[in-house]
Order: structure tokens, then C-alpha cells, then sequence
């Protein structure tokens, strides 16, 4: 759809690492020592900053640490302290700007939260969101797992953790929300799906065809959307790009083709791509880690 020219158009580059559970970066990313692994999206991030073409708009980072501090779960939140503060940070970096439109590059899935909150705020329940990702997302502080990228849907929809909500300029009414590409999950948190009213579509529910996916766009009356690609959601049988393997999932072309119809069929506000983990990449700098000439060398 055509896009107003005088829109500011943020490109936000957010590198978050922290809120991805150690428990899962430990079993899916083995191959790497445990700081090297945790800091994964971060490279995707760079990496995904690195490759997309210039926009139209203001390009802005919000600041990531990437020290040790504050990854203590607290709350039923893992890295809850890191979390709170880099929400707040996105958020000043956001109305610093005050876009109609922000692309996020990430990072795990949480960096949604903070644009797409704002995305609601500007748009009020004009605003849907499409949640493309092998995942629901939907955990809370009392699920088993404790990531908080897990729970950023939750956030988005007023189910998160009381002190994230209360960053939070607003939220989106579950029955805005859509999950695209949903086919693996956690028994404890499933049933929110269905106890929020939150809508989802399987893999083969969108396999030949976007048009049930477009008819839940349609019926919610909103023109404006926001899509968040979990990039995990691509079929694992095709190429492994998110930090585990998740087979069976939407294929790479089938992904393109779905994103191409929501543009059609209303105005693209937001959209972020996250959980990118460049393994290739990862495994080239530990190779070039002590290499004469490019690395680190202590100051006097």
C-alpha cells in the first residue's frame, strides 16, 4: 500500500542477547563456550545491520551491554534487572524520534516489545500484529522457562511481568494479534493462546495460500499492521538460521509470499527481524580470535 512520504521511518538497531534462557542457548548452542553463545544475536544483529540496504529514515541503536551484569533471574524473569533498563532505553530512543514507522533489527524476539507498544500507542486499535515465528511466545514469570524472549508477546498483549508492563506506553488487544507459522511450543504456556483469544495459524494452514491469514486481518478493521519474522520460522529441513532447529516450519519462499500479501492488503508499520544466529559467522571470529594484527591488545 502506498506509504505517506513525509512519515518518519526509524530503523532501530537493537542488539538484546539477554533474553534468551540460559537453558536453552546451553543446549542449542553447544558447540560455542557459554559467553561466546549467549552473545550470538548480538552478531546477528551486527551482521543483519550490516547486509539490509539503506532506508529511507534515521538509523538508531539502543545501548546493549554486554558485560555480566544483571543476569540474575529475578521474578521468574532471567537478566530481569538488563532487561528492565534496555526496554527503558529503547523506549527514549523511540520517542526521540517519534516515528510512524520503526523496522527493528534484532537481537531475540523481545525487541518487539518496546516498538510495537509504541506502534500501539500511535495507532490505538487500528494496529494488528502478525507474529510469524515457530513459537507462541506467550510465557509468563510463572512458566517453567524463564527467557524473557518467550514472553514477548505476553508483554505486547498485558500479560508480562508487572514491571515491564508498567514501561509499556500501551498494549494490544489479544484479539489483534495473530501467531503465523505456530508449530512448536511448551504445554504450560499453550493454553494462553486459547485463553487470550490470540489467533494461530500452523505451518500448513498458510501453505499454498495467505487467504486465511488475510481474512483475520480483514475482520479485525485494521488498516495498519506490524509483523514480527522470527527467523527460526523458516523450515530447519532448508536452512538453520534461529539458535535452534525447528523443522517442518514455513519454507523460506512461503515466508516472502506471505509478508508480500499483508503489504498488499494493509499499511506495513512495523516490522522486525530477530533471533538471526550467524553460526558461520561465530565460528569465523573464534578462528580469528589471537590473530596477529586484529585483535585486542592490552593497553600500558
Amino acid at each position: 500500500m502506498p506509504h505517506p512520504g513525509r512519515d518518519v521511518h526509524l530503523r532501530l538497531v537493537w542488539p538484546q542477547w539477554q533474553g534468551a534462557g540460559t537453558s536453552s542457548v546451553e543446549a542449542l548452542a553447544s558447540e560455542f563456550p557459554f559467553d561466546v553463545a549467549r552473545r550470538g544475536y548480538a552478531v546477528g544483529t551486527a551482521v543483519l545491520d550490516a547486509v539490509l540496504p539503506p532506508h529511507d529514515g534515521p538509523t538508531a541503536t539502543v545501548p546493549v551491554t554486554m558485560s555480566d551484569d544483571g543476569l540474575d533471574e529475578r521474578d521468574g524473569v532471567e537478566a530481569k534487572e538488563v532487561v528492565l533498563r534496555q526496554l527503558a532505553s529503547a523506549q527514549a530512543v523511540i520517542r526521540a524520534h517519534d516515528p510512524a514507522r520503526i523496522a527493528t533489527l534484532g537481537g531475540e524476539c523481545s525487541v518487539s516489545v518496546a516498538p510495537f507498544a509504541e506502534l500501539a500507542r500511535r495507532y490505538g486499535d487500528d494496529l494488528a500484529v502478525v507474529w510469524i515465528d515457530s513459537h507462541p511466545d506467550i510465557g509468563t514469570p510463572k512458566s517453567e522457562y524463564p527467557g524473557y524472549h518467550a514472553m514477548a508477546v505476553a508483554a505486547l498483549t498485558g500479560h508480562g511481568d508487572p514491571d515491564v508492563q508498567a514501561l509499556l506506553p500501551a498494549t494490544i488487544s489479544p484479539d489483534r494479534v495473530a501467531l503465523a507459522g505456530l508449530h512448536s511450543w511448551t504445554d504450560d504456556d499453550l493454553p494462553n493462546v486459547a485463553d487470550w483469544g490470540i489467533r494461530s495459524f500452523a505451518p500448513d494452514d498458510l501453505r499454498t495460500s495467505t487467504r486465511p491469514l488475510l481474512a483475520w486481518l480483514a475482520a479485525t478493521g485494521c488498516s495498519r499492521v506490524a509483523v514480527h519474522f522470527d527467523v527460526d520460522t523458516v523450515d530447519s529441513n532448508e536452512i538453520v538460521l534461529g539458535l535452534g532447529a525447528e523443522p517442518d516450519g514455513l519454507t523460506s519462499t512461503e515466508v516472502r509470499r506471505i509478508v508480500a500479501d499483508i503489504d498488499e492488503a494493509a499499511d506495513v508499520v512495523g516490522l522486525t527481524i530477530a533471533e538471526f544466529f550467524p553460526r558461520q559467522v561465530m565460528h569465523l571470529r573464534q578462528l580469528l580470535n589471537g590473530f596477529p594484527l586484529i585483535s585486542a591488545t592490552p593497553t600500558d
